[in-house]
C-alpha cells in the first residue's frame, strides 16, 4: 500500500465535450448573459479549418454584439498579447471566446488579466502582482489536441528579444468553459498532429513523474496515456478518422486536467530551452527531448514508469526498471516520423548554455530528484547523437 499525504486539489473548470458541440458556445453564452462578445482566433482559421470557419459565421450571425480579432501565426509572444489587451480594452466584452490553438487560448489569458490590471504583460512579469478574481467569463474552444491550455491555469508568452518564454500559472487564469469539439481538430495536418499529440502524452506522463503527484491526478494520468497511445499514430496517419481524434481531443484535455493537479517536469524544461533559441513549435521541442529526460528519470521512479509502460500497452518483456516505457516512447516516436534535435542546427558547442537556460525553467524543479548540469547537458547530447527514428 502507498502512504498518502495531504493534497489539495480545485479545477472549476465546465467541461463541454463531444462532436458538434462547439455550436453549444451559444448556450455558454446565454447562460452567462453576455451581450458582447471579443472571439480571438487564429489568423486566417477561416481557409484551413472548416468547422471553424463554420462557427465563426454562426457567432456573427447570432444575437450576441462579435468582435473578432485575429492572433499572428506563431507561438504568442509579449507583442501579441499587448495587442489582445488593447482589444480587450477597446471593445469592452462580456465574454472571450478563444477559438484556437494553445496559442490563442494562452493568449486570451493573459490579455483579460492585463486589462483587468491594466497593466502591460511585461510589466506584469517584471512585478507579479496579485492575480484578481476575473470580471470577464473566458470560453474557450481548442482547434488541436496538444496542450491543454482550455482546462489548465497556465500561459507560456515569449519574448522573442530575451529569447526567452515566461510562464504564469495560477487557478484564476483559468477558462469559465471549456467546450472540446474534436472536429475543430479533425483539419490539423500531420505534423501538427504528432507535434501537439506528443505535447499532450508527455504531459500526461510527466503528471505521474512530478514529484507533487496526487491519487487524482495520476488516475486521469493513467487514462489519458492510455487512451491517446492507440490513438495517435492513427490520426497521424488519417485525420479523417473520428474515433481517433475524438480520443485524442479528449486526451489531450484529460492530460492538461492531470497537469495541472500535479505538473510538468524536465521535457518541458529542456523543451522550452530550445524552443526559446530555436524559435520553433511547443510541441516538437518536448517531442525532441521526452524520451532522454524520462531515461534519467526512470532510474529514480521506475515503478511509477512501470505503470505508464502499462498505460501505453507496452507488452511485458520481464524487466521492472521502466525501460519498457522508454521503448514505447521511442516507438511511438517512430510511428510519427518525429524530427531529431540535430535537424534545428543545434550544435554541441551550444548544450552548456542550453542547460542552463533548462536549470533555470520552474518545470526541471518538479521532477522527483533534482538534476544536475551534467546530467541535463548529457540528455541534450543523447537527443543530439540521433539521426533519425
Amino acid at each position: 500500500m502507498t502512504d498518502l499525504g495531504a493534497f489539495t486539489n480545485h479545477l472549476p473548470v465546465r467541461i463541454w465535450f463531444g462532436e458538434g458541440r462547439s455550436q453549444d458556445v451559444l448556450t455558454a453564452l446565454g447562460e452567462v448573459g453576455a451581450r458582447r462578445v471579443l472571439v480571438m482566433t487564429d489568423e486566417g482559421i477561416d481557409a484551413f479549418n472548416p468547422a471553424a470557419a463554420t462557427l465563426l459565421d454562426v457567432l456573427v450571425a447570432s444575437e450576441f454584439d462579435v468582435t473578432r480579432m485575429d492572433k499572428p501565426a506563431g507561438e504568442p509572444t509579449i507583442a501579441m498579447v499587448d495587442a489582445a489587451t488593447e482589444h480587450v480594452r477597446l471593445t469592452n466584452p462580456d465574454a472571450i471566446v478563444a477559438l484556437g490553438g494553445g496559442s490563442v487560448i494562452d493568449t486570451a489569458k493573459a490579455a483579460r488579466l492585463c486589462d483587468q490590471l491594466n497593466i502591460g504583460f511585461a510589466e506584469f512579469v517584471a512585478t507579479r502582482p496579485t492575480y484578481p478574481t476575473p470580471t470577464r467569463v473566458l470560453m474557450v474552444l481548442p482547434t488541436s489536441a496538444g496542450t491543454g491550455s482550455e482546462v489548465s491555469g497556465g500561459a507560456v508568452i515569449a519574448d522573442p528579444e530575451a529569447g526567452t518564454k515566461n510562464g504564469i500559472a495560477h487557478p484564476l487564469l483559468r477558462a469559465q468553459y471549456a467546450i472540446v469539439d474534436p472536429e475543430l481538430s479533425a483539419s490539423m495536418p500531420p505534423s501538427m498532429t504528432a507535434n501537439t499529440g506528443i505535447d499532450a502524452m508527455a504531459q500526461a506522463i510527466a503528471a505521474m513523474v512530478a514529484h507533487v503527484r496526487t491519487p487524482i491526478g495520476d488516475a486521469i494520468a493513467l487514462e489519458a496515456i492510455r487512451m491517446m497511445a492507440p490513438a495517435l499514430p492513427v490520426a497521424f496517419r488519417d485525420g479523417t478518422d473520428r474515433s481517433a481524434r475524438a480520443a485524442m481531443a479528449c486526451g489531450a484535455m484529460m492530460a492538461g486536467l492531470a497537469m495541472n493537479i500535479s505538473d510538468c517536469t524536465a521535457e518541458h524544461a529542456l523543451g522550452q530551452a530550445i524552443g526559446g533559441v530555436a524559435h520553433v513549435p511547443h510541441g516538437l521541442t518536448i517531442g525532441l527531448v521526452v524520451a532522454e529526460t524520462l531515461e534519467r528519470e526512470r532510474h529514480h521512479v521506475p515503478e511509477i514508469l512501470e505503470r505508464v509502460a502499462d498505460a501505453l500497452g507496452a507488452p511485458r518483456d520481464g524487466t521492472s526498471d521502466g525501460s519498457r516505457c522508454i521503448t514505447a516512447v521511442k516507438g511511438l516516436l517512430g510511428e510519427l516520423n518525429f524530427p531529431v534535435l540535430s535537424s534545428l542546427g543545434i550544435t554541441e558547442e551550444s548544450l552548456a548554455d542550453l542547460a542552463d537556460l533548462a536549470l533555470a525553467d520552474y518545470f526541471i524543479t518538479m521532477s522527483p530528484v533534482p538534476w544536475t548540469k551534467e546530467e541535463v547537458v548529457n540528455a541534450f547530447a543523447s537527443a543530439l547523437a540521433l539521426t533519425s527514428r
